[in-house]
């Protein structure tokens, strides 16, 4: 037969398309051609996959060879079709028995020996795969795990090129992977580690239950990193629904932890000051790749000495962090990525950074304004919480000595008001206090007007905009359902307004 096709998956950020891979043999000058809008890699992939098959032990067909890749409208990009082209050159050559790859689904990078090496983004390949009516796919062995969390897909793991040969002839046919029991979670850090610093605490808490974006700012030493990593503890366990999403993400980012296919704790994503626009929301030259906000979703994107990033770099995550999604386009297409996590943000009063606080402080008043003045207008009016954390006492340190409050207890809290919350806006397809628009909070859930008297006071003296009023009343929610209320009170809109507005003493 000179005709054979086999099915790969490409993908533009996490969503997949089904490929098919076309392959006609001719008479003529031997040679191949590939079309089909491939990339560098793909094109290259003509090579490996020669010398895969000879290696292997198979013959190269000495024929003129083209292979299609269809939607040919579609940019090709990656290493993951090279066992899909080798699969549909050996059925065209007669090697195998076309029939039996076709209808297949084939991911995977071939290493010039034959060996089938694994590649990112098989989770949403599998998903793509799964979605197009393909019930059967064919993986690298170290991509075994990650692809059977997929239902409804049987998984056929190949270590190399002479077993799919194999399998496809008849003589040994590959079983499909029996996923065993996932691993528990990795430990994460315990507030209790945490010594005073109540405002803190309270802050992080009140961020949790809302899904609320947070800014903390104090000396060194005061406990802001410490905060911020033990928010992700107070989070829920992510559902299924959400687990895959993460996953998929860490998957196209080549991040997965080894030996965790499926991810179930909110991450936590901590990049240096020194990473660029494309590191932090997504980007690159040649395949678009998720940066650490598209990783932190459903998670915490921790941003420490916020004043240190660039200015414009920061800017950049105002519209993600309103849609809860990122686009990035290039000459070459478009992907989007879901970004919709927690933002909290860490800086130092001034540039010296005194752990002494304001009295050992040698900056200048213009000094400490310009470094304040890093973190932009827009981006701080979207930050819903802003504490001050003051520097740890002696006698802060010494009543620390008594264990607080662990983190278990705390999530517990966090989980009773999460589900109020969602008890309330289920109908509006909301779950989090964060998540509803100020037109709808204003016309279903209204504050009482007599509660909001403070905010409005501060509204009308130019401290808050609309923007921050909205936000004062979806903290103000928060707080009543941490507290057990049907309805916030006044006391929890001057707490929701002293946390946006004021430095909180701890």
């Amino acid at each position: 037969m000179t005709l054979a096709r086999t099915w790969s998956v490409g993908l533009a950020g996490v969503a997949g398309a089904v490929v098919e891979v076309e392959v006609d043999m001719s008479a003529g000058v031997p040679g191949v051609v590939l079309v089909g809008l491939p990339d560098a890699v793909v094109r290259q992939s003509v090579d490996r996959v020669r010398a895969a098959v000879v290696n292997t032990g198979a013959s190269w067909p000495m024929r003129r060879i083209t292979i299609g890749l269809s939607p040919a409208s579609m940019p090709k990009q990656g290493s993951g079709f090279d066992l899909a082209l080798a699969a549909a050159v050996l059925a065209a050559a007669g090697t195998v028995p076309a029939d039996a790859a076709d209808g297949l689904v084939l991911l995977g990078e071939l290493g010039l020996d034959g060996s089938v090496r694994a590649v990112r983004g098989v989770l949403p390949a599998v998903l793509a795969a799964a979605q197009a009516g393909h019930d059967t796919v064919v993986v690298p062995a170290g991509n075994a795990e990650e692809a059977a969390l997929v239902a409804g897909v049987a998984v056929l793991p190949a270590a190399t090129l002479g077993d799919l040969v194999d399998h496809l002839s008849g003589r040994a046919r590959l079983a499909p992977y029996v996923r065993g029991p996932l691993p528990s979670p990795a430990p994460v850090p315990d507030l209790g580690d945490v010594v005073g610093q109540a405002a803190g605490r309270r802050a992080v808490e009140v961020a949790a239950a809302g899904g609320h974006h947070l800014f903390l700012t104090g000396p060194p030493g005061a406990g802001k990193t410490m905060l911020a990593e033990r928010l992700p503890g107070l989070l829920p366990v992510l559902d299924e629904h959400a687990a895959l999403e993460v996953t998929a993400i860490h998957s196209v980012a080549g991040t997965l932890p080894p030996g965790a296919p499926l991810l179930s704790r909110p991450p936590f994503e901590s990049p240096h000051h020194s990473a660029t626009m494309a590191a932090l929301v997504g980007g690159g030259s040649g395949v678009i790749r998720p940066g650490a906000l598209c990783r932190a979703h459903h998670g915490v994107l921790f941003l420490d000495e916020a004043p240190e990033f660039p200015r414009a770099t920061l800017d950049t995550l105002r519209q993600p962090l309103e849609r809860g999604e990122v686009t990035i386009a290039r000459a070459s297409g478009a992907a989007t990525f879901p970004c919709r996590a927690q933002l909290v943000l860490a800086a130092n009063p001034c540039p010296c950074a005194s752990a002494a606080g304001d009295a050992a402080c040698t900056c200048s008043p213009l000094e400490r304004r310009r470094y304040q003045a890093r973190l932009s207008g827009p981006l701080l009016d979207r930050i819903d919480l802003r504490v001050d954390l003051p520097a740890v006492t002696r006698a802060a340190w010494l009543a620390g000595q008594d264990p607080p409050e662990a983190s278990a207890v705390v999530a517990a809290r966090v989980a009773d008001a999460r589900q109020a919350a969602a008890a309330r806006l289920g109908g509006a397809g909301l779950a989090l206090n964060s998540q509803v628009p100020g037109r709808l909070l204003r016309e279903r859930w209204p504050v009482p007007r007599p509660a909001l008297a403070l905010a409005e006071r501060a509204l009308e003296r130019g401290l808050l905009s609309v923007r921050g009023l909205d936000r004062v009343q979806r903290v103000a929610w928060t707080l009543a359902d941490l507290g057990g209320r049907a309805v916030p009170d006044g006391e929890d809109v001057a707490e929701a307004l002293g946390m946006r507005l004021q430095r909180v003493a701890a």
